[in-house]
């Protein structure tokens, strides 16, 4: 069998055609950048988020949880820096009038030139004056000067528009941890070191979101803050280093050559961290972060004490010190996960009798349906039901698919990842016998039903 590198646009068109991933407000003309996820695209959504939950909080010990809100006090964004560092170089093209990311300009023109955040918006000027990059969209080289420009989305609060009422929608979920820090300790008396993780929506106005879900101005992230004693910070930063790799490789099973880490050099560091390593991952667009592990150091914590004169420090029960902590943080976007999932494991596979099939090398864990039943004719409807039902009580996810020939059927549930799938025919009248069919290898076997969902716990636990 023959497996080829996806293109984006088979991407799109995949996730579309099997209610993935839908464009938002699409019966309008749609909204640019902005996506609905559809009923298969939910159920591998709420499986990866779940999975992140389960390996990053349930099964550590010193790991909680927290849902902190989307709207916050504008000073908490004021104390962060965002209001006054959270932004972008943006330049305009004076002939077409688009407007573009410096740096990302430089980036894409793949001169070898490295730009940070730290890069000078006069020496990004420079660079594009003198290699006379173009505009993407019109060819020509006439630019604006670069200004900066603030990532926050900027609403108000209550029933007048003052800027005294000015609120913002969170750029990320962080923020929420820190002024959270001494709630969380002291509710649950925890000790260093602890984390607390969340779950939830950010919100960035990028000047110029694209490939495809990749970079859009709605985003979910999966976020955990470890808080530890600045001795210990080294020694948790690569035990939460070592998490991503298993995470990546053992628990989604991404391919590592895919996979790559690039560590942060000493001018490419935000201003909050002392050591920052990327994942990046090879998407149909190239090489681009999937993930990011930081030690925050103690900045986040010392940065709202002083903003809100609270006491955001830690009492060591042994020595009486009181420690502000550094912080470890591995941050993803749900959205760059699964979108790196479709990228390394949908295949358009040739067969060796030269036809293809589409299909969706998902793990059983990440599979928004375990398992499909599918009577082989409508006769058997009623009885192929009783299976279905069977199994969703027990809490599986499974499909009943009763729509085309029993061969269309089979590459449906391929193309969606389903692993298994269970026909049950004329014979099991007979038997109490379904013929289960294998994703991968397509081959067959003959089961008693009542031995199903102990097959697919087997199955799980092999996976």
């Amino acid at each position: 069998m023959e497996q080829k590198k996806n293109t984006q646009e088979q991407i799109v068109n995949f996730l579309k055609n099997y209610g993935f991933i839908f464009a938002n407000s699409e019966i309008y003309g749609g909204l640019s950048n902005t996506w609905d996820y559809g009923p298969l695209g939910v159920l591998l959504k709420n499986n990866i988020k779940q999975l992140w939950w389960k390996e990053f909080i349930t099964k550590d010990a010193q790991a909680v949880g927290l849902d902190a809100s989307i709207l916050m006090n504008p000073l908490v964004w004021q104390a962060s820096g965002h209001l006054s560092n959270f932004s972008d170089p943006l330049i305009d093209c004076k002939s077409c009038h688009n407007r573009f990311r410096a740096d990302k300009l430089i980036e894409e023109a793949k001169l070898g030139v490295i730009v940070t955040e730290q890069t000078k918006f006069s020496e990004l000027e420079k660079i594009i004056n003198d290699h006379k990059i173009v505009c993407p969209v019109c060819g020509k080289s006439d630019w604006t000067p670069i200004r900066k420009f603030n990532l926050m989305f900027k609403t108000h609060q209550g029933v007048v528009e003052e800027e005294t009422n000015a609120v913002y929608l969170r750029p990320e979920t962080a923020q929420g941890i820190f002024v959270n820090f001494m709630n969380v300790q002291r509710s649950l008396r925890l000790k260093l070191p602890f984390a607390v993780g969340q779950i939830g929506k950010s919100f960035r106005n990028e000047i110029t979101p694209g490939n495809f879900i990749f970079r859009t101005r709605e985003f979910e992230q999966m976020e955990l803050e470890y808080f530890v004693t600045p001795s210990d910070a080294d020694k948790y930063f690569e035990i939460e280093l070592a998490k991503i790799k298993d995470f990546l490789f053992k628990t989604i099973k991404l391919n590592t050559q895919n996979v790559k880490f690039r560590e942060h050099n000493r001018d490419e560091l935000s201003h909050y961290s002392n050591r920052t390593i990327d994942v990046e991952y090879n998407f149909t667009h190239g090489w681009s972060e999937l993930w990011g592990i930081a030690n925050r150091t103690d900045f986040d914590l010392k940065s709202h004490a002083k903003a809100s004169n609270a006491n955001l420090w830690y009492l060591d029960p042994v020595s009486n010190e009181k420690i502000i902590p550094y912080v470890i943080e591995p941050s993803v976007g749900v959205e760059r996960l699964l979108l790196a999932i479709v990228n390394d494991q949908y295949e358009i596979q040739t067969l060796e009798d030269g036809e293809t099939r589409e299909v969706f090398h998902l793990p059983m864990h990440l599979a928004p349906y375990k398992m499909a039943v599918l009577p082989l004719v409508n006769k058997l409807n009623d009885k192929a039901r009783v299976i279905y039902d069977q199994l969703v009580a027990q809490g599986i996810s499974v499909t009943f698919d009763t729509s085309g020939s029993i061969g269309k059927r089979y590459r449906r549930q391929d193309a969606v990842g389903t692993p298994y799938c269970v026909t049950y025919d004329f014979e099991s009248i007979e038997t109490n016998k379904v013929t289960v069919r294998d994703r991968e290898t397509m081959k067959q076997m003959r089961i008693n039903i009542d031995e199903i969902a102990k097959f697919l716990d087997n199955q799980s636990k092999h996976d």
